[in-house]
């Protein structure tokens, strides 16, 4: 440790990982699966707002909201008061037996998400929210005496874990496990701003989809699209033009249109919802991570007519609507409301983007910002030698400098802080990332 870091934001005073943290590691290690690991080496002690305290009470600025889901803060006091009335009311669980702070969150859920969702769906993982929605456009189809129930994807794009999850996703690597690959899902080029632009975007859609009409009739074989919002591992969005002639073509097909918004939702983007940046309404909306703010649970929104195809007891949850994810997901909207966290979210974004791009004027041709809101990613240039290792190394020193960023694995940086931080941490969190990206990169300079 060459110097103690001490602002009003972070403090970092031993060194980094703080001793004890490979103890840890290592018995983790014996009793869980490695597929847990390759995070940051950082243990985590507890998380307030948008700082987080590893176990020798270092305290950093949090640039991650653990993976996008702490949108109203770490231990946010609203959520906690919630749930700690259900637990003074001796309320743990329901199963499906009704009750009041469901009825009450179902309305208010519904009424926050409105772009003509009707009704709602409650679960506890975001992969159990694309399952439903996958299962909800195949019902339609088959209600709708489609010939085949076909689900359009997009390469790269990724929607869980669970078996339909990952068929719709887009890494075949990751769903080789399955041992087969459903004929009826489809996956067509994503529109990277590398390959097009938004005047030619309305003719990349034309072109994925001419090639996929030589296998099968759009109006006869398709039930569904699986948008999701924004391909995660970049936070890069659709060409506007893209999605709203995507949306016409879907119109004219009686194809539903479900968005994946995992990451985008709850006032990430600076909207309440991400799919409202392109000017549609959807049909169906998959909900989780910012959605209980630290508490598990997940959600399908959608359209009544879609959300009443399954009888009574065709999908229902152990969990689902349980008091405590209920109790989490009011004080969740009621803070977003309150402290006007959606607006918040555009315009901290709009600092957090132009800092960004003040970096990147620095390195001209060493990586592109993408994003938007209090979600933004640096895509760095794949043919710098060592790359991926070299990001990686920007991400530690980072957090040896009290700094916590998202670890791709890949070409990109993440960056998708509390909606509730102080624009003096985000200017402060945005000089580390200039200072380690300069350390990093020195040789690589423009």
């Amino acid at each position: 440790m060459e110097k103690i870091i001490r602002t009003k934001n972070r403090l970092i005073f031993t060194k980094i990982p703080a001793p004890g943290t490979n103890k840890i590691f290592k018995n983790i290690q014996k009793y869980e699966s490695r597929s847990m690991h390759g995070q940051i080496p950082i243990a985590w002690s507890k998380a307030e707002n948008f700082n987080i305290f590893d176990i020798a009470g270092n305290k950093f600025i949090d640039f991650t909201s653990t993976i996008f889901v702490s949108n109203t803060g770490h231990s946010n006091p609203r959520i906690k008061k919630y749930i700690q009335m259900s637990l003074k009311n001796n309320f743990l669980h329901s199963y499906a037996y009704i009750h009041k702070l469901r009825e009450k969150y179902l309305k208010k859920l519904v009424k926050f998400s409105g772009n003509g969702l009707e009704k709602a769906f409650l679960m506890s993982a975001g992969t159990e929210a694309t399952e439903a929605a996958f299962k909800l456009m195949r019902m339609y189809g088959k209600n709708q005496k489609k010939r085949k129930l076909g689900i359009i994807c997009f390469e790269g794009n990724w929607h869980g874990r669970t078996m339909a999850s990952q068929m719709m996703s887009g890494n075949k690597k990751q769903s080789e496990w399955i041992g087969y690959h459903d004929k009826n899902i489809h996956h067509i080029p994503f529109p990277f701003p590398w390959k097009t632009n938004e005047k030619k975007a309305e003719k990349f859609l034309e072109n994925s989809l001419k090639k996929l009409k030589k296998k099968i009739n759009l109006k006869k074989d398709v039930c569904g699209v699986m948008f999701e919002t924004f391909q995660g591992w970049g936070a890069i969005f659709y060409p506007l033009k893209y999605v709203q002639l995507f949306a016409k073509i879907c119109k004219k097909n009686n194809i539903l249109i479900a968005f994946d918004e995992m990451q985008a939702g709850f006032s990430r983007t600076g909207k309440n919802f991400g799919f409202e940046h392109y000017n549609i309404k959807p049909d169906i909306v998959c909900c989780g991570k910012g959605m209980g703010g630290g508490i598990a649970v997940s959600g399908v929104i959608g359209k009544k007519k879609i959300m009443d195809l399954p009888d009574v007891g065709n999908m229902s949850s152990t969990n689902s609507a349980n008091p405590i994810a209920c109790s989490a997901g009011l004080a969740v909207i009621e803070e977003i409301q309150k402290k006007k966290l959606t607006l918040k979210s555009k315009k901290l974004g709009a600092y957090l983007h132009k800092g960004l791009n003040n970096i990147k004027r620095k390195f001209p041709s060493l990586f592109d910002v993408y994003g938007k809101g209090l979600i933004a990613s640096m895509i760095f240039d794949k043919r710098v030698p060592n790359i991926n290792y070299k990001l990686k190394l920007i991400v530690e020193d980072a957090m040896k400098n009290g700094l916590l960023l998202c670890y791709t694995g890949r070409e990109s940086i993440k960056i998708g802080p509390p909606l509730t931080i102080t624009k003096e941490a985000l200017k402060e969190g945005l000089k580390i990332i200039e200072e380690s990206v300069e350390r990093i990169f020195k040789n690589e300079q423009n």
